[in-house]
């Protein structure tokens, strides 16, 4: 099982930033993975682990702002797609020439 954690969180006020930062910090010291801006997930072992996992969220969510979980099977989570775009060409020639063999 697999906890995905969305979070809209206000940034107006220096109070508001600390307040973001001390949670996006609690949720890298806690193993969740970021995905993308704002979008974090965690492997859960088990259902109870998971109940756990978001209780604890719930305990250490900033005072104001949106925090919501979504708990999806590892075989949903896996079938994710990503869709990137074209990085943008800004000169530099990609080679073997720093490549570091260990």
């Amino acid at each position: 099982m697999r906890l995905v954690v969305f979070f809209d969180l206000p940034i107006e006020t220096a109070a508001q930033r600390k307040e973001y930062r001390l949670f996006r910090k609690y949720l890298l010291r806690n193993g969740y993975l970021m995905i993308q801006e704002s979008v974090y997930s965690k492997l859960a072992i088990d259902g109870k682990m998971a109940n756990t996992l978001i209780q604890r969220l719930a305990q250490n969510r900033p005072p104001e702002g949106l925090v919501q979980v979504l708990q999806v099977t590892e075989k949903q989570y896996a079938s994710m797609v990503s869709i990137v775009g074209d990085a943008p060409d800004d000169g530099t020639v990609v080679n073997t020439d720093t490549l570091v063999v260990l």
